[in-house]
């Protein structure tokens, strides 16, 4: 079964054949790939069966393609909001529940009104139930409690996290390089 052009995105790996990023995934759009390819700043490493067509040349569109030169990856995430969610496992750190990006809100445990910083080691995620129970209140005197410490996770970390919550898309030709340290079933 082919898919339209439109629908085929390319999976991005640094130099060292890891992707740039796990969450969100490393992708371009087909007609950056193409882009890069004729500008030889990346490698083919695997292509779609589609293919794009001009009057003189076919092209199949590259589902994975490898950057020539090496990224170096900062060693401190950026603080974000998205990177709080995803350090958090996407999961309320007052009530354990599971939620959605966008069911999600963050917490200062220390309310800034109280002197808390928009940082790391006191934003959280939280459910807009438990935000709104918690409130301007310290953990105290909200009587509530957190599961897990804030602190500022590592790239390596985050990355671990983001491997466990796969995008809705994965062509079958990415798996090998998303998983590529994963531990080997031996039975």
């Amino acid at each position: 079964m082919t898919i339209g052009v439109n629908n085929c995105p390319s999976l991005v790996l640094n130099a060292d054949f890891r992707p740039l990023n796990y969450f969100p995934l490393s992708l371009w759009s087909w007609q950056d790939a193409v882009k890069a390819v004729f500008l030889n700043r990346v490698n083919v490493v695997s292509e779609y069966s589609n293919a794009i067509h001009s009057p003189t040349i076919e092209i199949k569109i590259p589902s994975v393609i490898s950057l020539k030169d090496y990224i170096h990856i900062s060693r401190k995430p950026a603080f974000t909001r998205f990177n709080v969610f995803l350090r958090d496992q996407f999961t309320c750190q007052y009530c354990n529940l599971p939620f959605q990006v966008q069911e999600l809100t963050f917490d200062h445990v220390v309310p800034r009104s109280q002197g808390g910083k928009t940082e790391w080691t006191n934003v959280v995620a939280a459910c807009s139930h438990c935000n709104l129970q918690k409130a301007n209140k310290s953990l105290k005197n909200s009587g509530m409690h957190l599961l897990k410490k804030p602190m500022c996770p590592s790239n390596h970390s985050l990355q671990g996290i983001g491997r466990a919550f796969p995008p809705n898309y994965l062509h079958e030709s990415w798996r090998d390089f998303l998983y590529w340290d994963s531990e080997l079933d031996t039975a």
